[in-house]
């Protein structure tokens, strides 16, 4: 496959940008302020922004983001630098930008085999957060066989064409690495309730129990399957330095850039959540959720858990999974709770609600007063916490409001 002059250029400009960034002396000293927190020592609360409104963005600064390059591998490639330096240059908080150019390897994951069926409803176009409807398609215990164990490949050889081909294009202007492959997602309510939609998943919790943990179970085999084979092709990405939108630089598994101890689960991170379950007591949580995601957590090292669900009053469940490290403290758990019952060995993961960058006009006060908050209350209890504002569906195509965002949270955690 070639690549053209133009993409050459295109990706060697971009290539310097992110080197220029990356070689600042700020993100060894980040990624020391990671580590501290991540052994539960922390210096300061530690800050990220992320899972960004990339539509709104794209609209507002089309030079800085909109992608050139015509050949699609390389175009991703291009597309993950823009999104680096457009977020450094504008609200860097604790972001590390690691010194060289991370080519993904050529790895797939097949998925379960039942797929949804669902409509989408999106309030502008390319919207990162649509609203949908999903059909139901896993109905009995005959739907529950068309789930299949996931199959993981790898092309070597493709991975070794587009390696060959980067070090070509970014020679002396930026180091490359190959990624080592997968991180494991294993919040699999999120996929049940694709096939069933989430008001049949709390019906079918009540009235057929049984048939919820016949299909948990057949899916929780699944993934597992998933994770075995990637163990076999050595396909887990150890060199991640993120997991779900955190930084999980650790003195265990990743002590400095690309440092990974081998591309095998027990070496890497996995996340897992149940978000539905906000809704339901933590007793169901206990019977529905904490033997299934034991089964599979107990395959990595390190264990992030939850995203918007409400751990505050399930956390003594929580903290019997295996490996577990950090915790989700969504807009949807009470603050207080959660610091005073996390102790000082896991990772209060605040998450603060994105819904005050969303308004007409934003409360700046309330923003700050809001994230103070948090931060007294995380020392009050001697609680180790990042700061992490994600689900950002809009910023009313006010990408400003990202940077004083950004601006306030960093002036209240370097102030603790």
């Amino acid at each position: 496959m070639h690549i053209s002059s133009m993409d050459k250029e295109v990706l060697r400009k971009l290539g310097q940008q992110y080197m220029d960034i990356a070689m600042l002396p700020v993100h060894k000293e980040k990624v020391g302020l990671w580590k501290a927190l991540n052994r539960s020592k922390m210096q300061r609360p530690m800050v990220c922004i992320d899972q960004l409104p990339w539509n709104e963005l794209i609209a507002k600064a089309p030079d800085e983001l909109a992608c050139l390059v015509e050949d699609p591998f390389f175009r991703g490639v291009e597309w993950m630098l823009r999104q680096k330096i457009y977020m450094w240059n504008h609200f860097p908080v604790d972001m590390v930008i690691e010194p060289y150019i991370t080519i993904p390897k050529d790895v797939k994951n097949s998925g379960y085999g039942l797929t949804e069926n669902s409509e989408v409803l999106a309030l502008s176009e390319g919207s990162t957060a649509p609203s949908r409807h999903f059909n139901r398609v896993l109905k009995d215990y005959e739907d529950i066989e068309k789930i299949k164990d996931m199959e993981i490949t790898v092309d070597n050889e493709m991975s070794e064409l587009h390696f060959q081909q980067a070090k070509d294009i970014f020679e002396g202007v930026a180091p490359v690495i190959q990624g080592h492959g997968i991180q494991f997602h294993l919040g699999v309510w999120d996929y049940l309730t694709t096939l069933m939609s989430v008001e049949d998943a709390y019906i079918e919790i009540m009235d057929r129990p049984e048939f919820i943990h016949a299909c948990m179970n057949r899916i929780t085999e699944a993934t597992i399957a998933g994770i075995r084979q990637a163990n076999e092709l050595q396909v887990h990405d150890d060199i991640a330095n993120t997991c779900h939108c955190s930084y999980i630089y650790t003195d265990e598994l990743l002590p400095d850039f690309g440092m990974g101890k081998g591309p095998v689960s027990k070496n890497c991170w996995a996340f897992g959540m149940a978000q539905l379950f906000t809704s339901v007591s933590p007793k169901t949580t206990e019977e529905f959720e904490l033997p299934y995601i034991t089964r599979m957590a107990e395959y990595f090292g390190m264990i992030y858990y939850g995203c918007c669900d409400r751990m505050d009053d399930r956390l003594d469940i929580v903290k019997k999974i295996p490996n577990v490290k950090k915790v989700s403290c969504s807009p949807w758990s009470d603050r207080k709770n959660f610091a005073e019952k996390i102790g000082d060995k896991l990772i209060m993961s605040n998450k603060p609600s994105p819904a005050y960058i969303a308004e007409d006009t934003v409360d700046w006060d309330a923003v700050k007063a809001d994230l103070q908050y948090t931060v007294d209350l995380a020392k009050a209890n001697n609680v180790n916490l990042e700061i992490i504002l994600k689900d950002i569906s809009t910023v009313r195509f006010e990408p400003e409001r990202l940077t004083k965002w950004a601006e306030i949270a960093m002036e209240i955690v370097e102030n603790y």
